[in-house]
């Protein structure tokens, strides 16, 4: 029979959960919650607000037992999460709901659980002996882009505090992840020239020229799906490119004054990355020029919304085997969902993603996850305290 996390987990987690953090909404209620817990087990964090006010990152460490901050391990979570709007749910998301061994609500999956768990053994953290550090670091707008998570990482880097490892908690059914694709959002603003539309050499129409660009994208898209670079590791082995939206045109008598394209593409680590966002530029250039002989105040402008990069960690690198010591199952399997897991790689902290919960549920109606996840997110890190309070030997 599945162990059932404890009481004191499960009204962190619901208490968590009702603070609605969706990404267009402020997490300072949530932050402020968690710094108060932070306060009465003695550890003052470091917040990193957003450059509105409305946000704020997170950074706590708990000390190594002789004072040390430098080194020990990052435990990372996001507080946002996504909207709820259109989604038909059997109960209130914001309410979380235990029905047949499974807590349903937003965020419970997606990851306020294990953010939950960590929160509740904020006690024990203080009261262990570490032999080396244990960072809390907790970021806005992961969701959108993984937009806190930069000045956080930044902020890491900074304080010189140098980890030896980080795990960032998103639901992999508490698996070893040690890899995942890249993000990379991009809006493109097709600026032509209205007519009326029994006029059309008078126009120049920004829907046509956006169309170009379209059929481009998806070439690439083809391309890279017949040729690779390939990694069977994904359950989709490639890098995807995809336009996902299209807005543009007034009335179905005005020749289009305006288009915008919003694309994206996740990529493998072993793709040049600046060198396939050059390819959209060129064609975006290409597409400008051919509209300016017709209107020399066209534009096609480019911009990157939103870009988080991928991971790859060895499968020897150190974090790995510590997760798996810790409880973690391992696993050579890679996912293809985006975290914030590439940016602390990128800043030289060896990464894996491990944490409860079914990726298969976020964000979702009706997203859940099962209580004996919690329960082995528990036991993870009540053995990652434990191994990192022994000596150098025991906790390598």
């Amino acid at each position: 029979m599945p162990i059932a996390p404890a009481d004191a987990t499960m009204a962190e987690i619901e208490q968590l959960i009702r603070f609605d953090t969706t990404s267009r909404e402020s997490n300072l209620e949530l932050i402020d919650h968690v710094t108060e817990r932070l306060a009465a087990v003695g550890v003052e964090p470091v917040l990193v607000p957003s450059p509105d006010g409305r946000k704020a990152n997170l950074l706590a460490t708990f000390p190594a037992a002789d004072g040390t901050v430098t080194g020990g391990v990052v435990l990372s979570a996001h507080t946002d999460v996504v909207p709820v709007d259109g989604q038909v749910w059997s109960s209130e998301p914001f309410a979380p709901e235990i029905r047949d061994g499974r807590l349903y609500a937003r965020g419970s999956a997606d990851m306020k659980s294990f953010l939950g768990v960590v929160v509740a053994k904020l006690p024990a953290l203080a009261q262990a002996t570490l032999a080396e550090p244990i960072h809390l670091a907790l970021s806005y707008d992961e969701e959108v882009g993984c937009v806190g998570a930069v000045d956080l990482v930044d902020e890491i880097v900074r304080r010189d505090l140098q980890p030896r490892g980080c795990v960032v908690g998103e639901p992999t059914s508490m698996r070893v992840v040690r890899g995942h694709k890249s993000m990379n959002v991009f809006r493109v603003d097709v600026r032509g020239l209205a007519a009326h539309s029994s006029l059309t050499p008078q126009g120049v129409n920004a829907i046509a020229y956006a169309a170009e660009l379209v059929r481009f994208v998806q070439g690439v898209a083809d391309e890279m799906r017949a040729d690779g670079p390939f990694d069977e590791a994904y359950v989709v082995p490639f890098t995807t490119v995809s336009v996902n939206r299209i807005e543009g045109g007034i009335a179905v008598n005005t020749i289009p004054a305006e288009c915008t394209v919003l694309f994206e593409y996740r990529a493998l680590t072993t793709v040049d990355h600046d060198a396939l966002t050059e390819r959209f530029r060129a064609e975006c250039r290409r597409i400008e020029a051919a509209m300016r002989e017709q209107h020399p105040g066209a534009s096609v402008e480019l911009t990157v919304t939103a870009a988080a990069p991928g991971v790859d960690t060895p499968a020897d690198a150190e974090i790995v085997a510590l997760a798996a010591a810790w409880g973690a199952e391992p696993s050579d399997t890679k996912v293809t969902y985006g975290t914030e897991a590439g940016l602390f790689a990128q800043a030289g902290i060896p990464t894996v993603v491990c944490g409860p919960g079914d990726i298969a549920q976020a964000h979702a109606p009706d997203e859940f996850i099962d209580l004996a996840q919690i329960a082995q997110c528990e036991a993870f890190i009540d053995r990652l305290i434990t191994g990192l309070s022994g000596s150098d030997e025991e906790s390598a």
